[in-house]
């Protein structure tokens, strides 16, 4: 037995963009314990409803844009900070015919461990070429040792894995916060969904009347949030405001048709969502070979 599989990359075309879905790995997460506003018991019959139990076997998703003029990644993974079955970004990276050096811009969704983790290998810059963008809130709570200092013992984790992977960008002049909503480079633009965490962002790709919105982590659990768009995870900074964000970007997402991608819906995380009864039902995009 082999026990291997294929490099972690789905490449598709959207509108005069290239759009490839990298694979980090995958993390098992306990669900039932993570997910809020609903019951052990809710989540235990949504996940077998689509044959699945926790702990359940997440993906950890980021997207490679080619432009054309720019290559631009939203995310990186979680690099050495998850675990061995994750930090897998870089090496699909290169399967896909790119090399690190190659990226000009990267767009952060927020700064927990397994979205910036990717962005150093041991302190060393991975992409040397690249300038970081993320939400100038997100930097103000991430990266501030007095938050770091008070924070819970369970949290400063998180604190720790943003420092050590955005500092050696801020100290190379290679980190570009940014305060508002706005096209960021010709055809990416950013939106910002507050609730996560404190900066939260969506970014919109728009190619030749084709769009293109990834969500980060609005979504976890598909077989449970979107069924019920009101479950939350003890991740959210403001659960409240999570759901809120949850619930306008299905709403958007079913009415309009768009394509979506999400950080850890499975691998490669693109699809779309329709309307039923209360709640949605995701449709993967159907695997389809470039020609």
């Amino acid at each position: 037995m082999v026990k291997t599989s294929a490099p972690g990359y789905y490449r598709m075309m959207l509108g005069n963009f290239e759009v490839t879905a990298l694979s980090d790995g995958t993390v098992d997460l306990p669900v039932d314990k993570l997910l809020t506003n609903t019951t052990p018991g809710e989540v235990k019959k949504g996940l077998e409803k689509s044959f699945e139990t926790a702990p359940l076997e997440t993906s950890v998703n980021a997207f490679l844009i080619n432009t054309g003029p720019k290559l631009v990644l939203i995310d990186t993974g979680a690099g050495a900070l998850f675990g061995p079955t994750l930090g897998k970004l870089v090496a699909n990276l290169k399967a896909a015919g790119y090399q690190p050096e190659q990226v000009d811009d990267i767009f952060i969704t927020h700064m927990h461990p397994d979205h910036v983790g990717g962005l150093v290998d041991a302190e060393r810059i991975v992409f040397p070429n690249a300038t970081v963008h993320a939400d100038q809130r997100d930097a103000d709570f991430w990266l501030s040792p007095e938050n770091l200092a008070k924070a819970p013992a369970d949290a400063k984790g998180f604190f720790q894995g943003a420092m050590v992977s955005l500092n050696p960008y801020v100290k190379a002049g290679h980190f570009a916060p940014f305060s508002a909503d706005g096209e960021k480079v010709p055809g990416i633009r950013s939106v910002a969904s507050y609730g996560h965490t404190a900066g939260h962002n969506i970014y919109v790709v728009e190619s030749d009347g084709k769009k293109l919105v990834l969500w980060g982590d609005l979504v976890h659990v598909a077989a449970v949030q979107f069924e019920d768009p009101s479950v939350t995870i003890q991740f959210d900074t403001d659960s409240k405001s999570a759901a809120l964000q949850r619930k306008r970007a299905y709403a958007e997402a079913a009415k309009s048709g768009e394509l979506v991608g999400a950080a850890h819906l499975p691998f490669p995380g693109l699809g779309h969502i329709r309307a039923e009864g209360k709640g949605y039902v995701w449709v993967p995009v159907n695997y389809a070979v470039l020609r």
